[in-house]
């Protein structure tokens, strides 16, 4: 016995009114959000990308990340992510991330493994050489003809980023300045 257009499309609309009834939403896939994460320790964060604050739920099992989303009950986000937020878990486990220091040297084709002790002396080194052929103790106004104090170095500029928070935009600010640098800007105004 075939099935008409008609009967099919009847059919159809008394399933469909059926499940709509019964007031049970159905499960999408085996992997919904409760199976996902039962069993995890959930703690709550804010993401480090920027001022705005967005929170997050961490979950984790031993000590290793498991999971990152956005917190539906955080007021400012209410569980949505931007693109970099979004990221965050490749950000806490990826192995391809950089956990070691690699130096290529001047004219060399291939890169050298090095301590965090051996990079950390080489840029300060390079900082201070720097600042002392370039540092500026005054400087000639060429609207009225005077020397001012300046005590600047031009040869050193101090960029930010979007991966640090208010603090660290604070103590990075305040390190330069210290330093005498003048060219002070951060990638949000970019």
């Amino acid at each position: 016995m075939g099935m008409s257009r008609r009967q099919f499309l009847q059919g159809g609309a008394l399933a469909a009114a059926g499940v709509a009834i019964s007031g049970k939403p159905g499960e999408a896939s085996v992997d919904s959000p409760v199976t996902r994460i039962k069993g995890l320790k959930a703690s709550t964060t804010i993401c480090p990308f920027c001022a705005v604050g967005c929170g997050l739920l961490v979950h984790t099992k031993n000590g290793k990340v498991i999971n990152i989303e956005g917190d539906p009950q955080h007021p400012i986000n209410q569980g949505a992510l931007c693109s970099k937020g979004s990221s965050l878990f490749q950000v806490a486990v990826n192995e391809k991330r950089l956990q070691k220091v690699m130096y290529r040297a001047p004219g060399s084709d291939r890169f050298e493994e090095k301590s965090w002790d051996w990079a950390l002396d080489k840029i300060a080194l390079r900082m201070k050489e720097t600042r002392d052929r370039t540092f500026k103790v005054s400087e000639l106004n060429k609207k009225d003809n005077k020397e001012y104090v300046v005590n600047r170095t031009d040869g050193m500029a101090f960029f930010g980023g979007a991966g640090l928070d208010n603090e660290e935009c604070y103590l990075w600010s305040k390190f330069s300045r210290a330093m005498g640098v003048g060219q002070l800007e951060h990638q949000a105004r970019l």
